[in-house]
């Protein structure tokens, strides 16, 4: 009987990878598959969220925690637990069609539960390092295509209406932050960390672009792994990358700067303030989760998705309520990472916060947040993991000493 669980258990080993890479594939879905029909294409999205939530429940039925009770729920997770929390309860007064709002939120939160239940479930270390491969994998399949398909008329890699170059940014940027900590582990990961950043600058998504440059720029001065002649490589190799796209950059820059599209800088203090013109008018709750798309009149041509900055968003979607949860949410995590021990771990976790804060500036994501809640979730449960089992150690070393 034990064996046969053992092999139960064990034909879901892979489940973790699976889980990481499809949570950077399914970008590419509607793209692919369903452009003709792009609602099928959200259901397969959601259905992606669930069917993983689902192994992941099936994969821990009958096991035992591995990992501690107050590691599960860290502040962070409960700040988490609280923003899905209100985000449900919003339906109630959302201005989105039902069924779309449902699915989005259940897609969300299923993509947290399954992160959370395969953590719990065996070794949580090893279990986060396969997703985290997975994820970057599946961001290389993503950038393939990218590269493979046709070039927007601006230049930037991607697709306007399925496969949105600033969508592809913010993939990029997570997933090359991913492989150069996998790099930590094995040098196989620098050359998957070298194409993502490549083509991350060929999305020229700025704000992905401007956040990894700065949470990057961070993680070299942080990492004191890193010796002076693995960062003199990386000078170079960003160098090169830079060279090889100037005259593009340079192309697309001159155009953009002339322009006054809602896209460009000077469209997006216009779309800021209309977003605080509606969200003033409901200052507590907001107007509900998924609902800025169908709040937010069509400005000109464009058509605005989300207010292109994390807190306004937040306004919008649940009042100063949600404004308080985002930063207490991102406080305490702030918190956790300042208490942690120093290890690569810890230096990732905040290089990806300063990233998502400074990203959250100019842009955001629909449905998530500009530090994806499941990321995030996985992380705090890793660095509390890291912090307990380190502590017997300091209390004996202490012991000794004294002694």
């Amino acid at each position: 009987m034990e064996s046969t669980v053992n092999k139960s258990r064990g034909g879901f080993f892979f489940l973790p990878i699976l889980t990481g890479f499809i949570f950077a594939f399914r970008i590419s879905l509607t793209f692919l598959w369903f452009q003709d029909e792009p609602l099928h294409g959200t259901v397969a999205f959601v259905a992606l969220s669930l069917s993983l939530l689902t192994l992941a429940a099936m994969s821990s039925i009958g096991s035992v925690s591995s990992v501690s009770s107050s590691s599960l729920f860290t502040p962070p997770v409960r700040w988490s637990i609280a923003i899905l929390a209100l985000s449900l309860i919003s339906l109630l007064w959302s201005e989105a069609p039902l069924d779309a709002s449902v699915g989005y939120w259940f897609s969300w939160t299923a993509d947290v539960a399954a992160v959370w239940l395969l953590l719990r479930e065996r070794n949580a270390e090893v279990q986060a390092t396969a997703i985290m491969k997975g994820f970057v994998c599946g961001a290389v399949l993503v950038a393939i295509i990218a590269w493979i398909i046709p070039a927007m008329d601006d230049l930037r890699l991607g697709n306007e209406d399925f496969l949105h170059p600033n969508a592809l940014g913010f993939l990029f940027s997570i997933a090359t932050l991913l492989a150069i900590h996998l790099a930590h582990q094995t040098t196989f990961w620098r050359w998957p960390a070298f194409f993502l950043a490549t083509t991350l600058l060929r999305t020229i998504s700025k704000s992905s672009i401007f956040g990894f440059l700065v949470a990057f720029g961070f993680y070299l001065l942080w990492d004191s792994t890193l010796t002076r002649k693995i960062k003199t490589r990386i000078g170079i190799a960003a160098g090169i990358i830079l060279a090889f796209l100037s005259g593009l950059l340079q192309a697309y820059f001159t155009s953009y700067t002339a322009g006054t599209d809602p896209e460009t800088l000077t469209g997006r203090t216009f779309i800021w303030a209309v977003s605080f013109e509606y969200a003033i008018k409901k200052p507590l709750l907001g107007y509900g989760f998924y609902s800025y798309r169908f709040i937010i009149p069509p400005l000109g041509k464009f058509e605005a998705q989300q207010a292109h900055n994390e807190l306004l968003q937040q306004f919008f979607s649940f009042g100063i309520v949600g404004v308080i949860l985002i930063i207490g949410l991102y406080w305490s995590l702030f918190r956790q990472i300042r208490r942690a021990p120093s290890s690569s771990l810890k230096t990732l976790t905040g290089t990806l916060l300063l990233f998502a804060l400074v990203h959250g500036l100019t842009d955001t994501q629909i449905i998530d947040l500009s530090y994806p809640l499941w990321l995030l979730t996985m992380l705090s449960i890793l660095l509390s993991v890291r912090t307990h089992s380190s502590q017997p150690a300091e209390a004996l070393h202490l012991e000794t000493s004294t002694t």
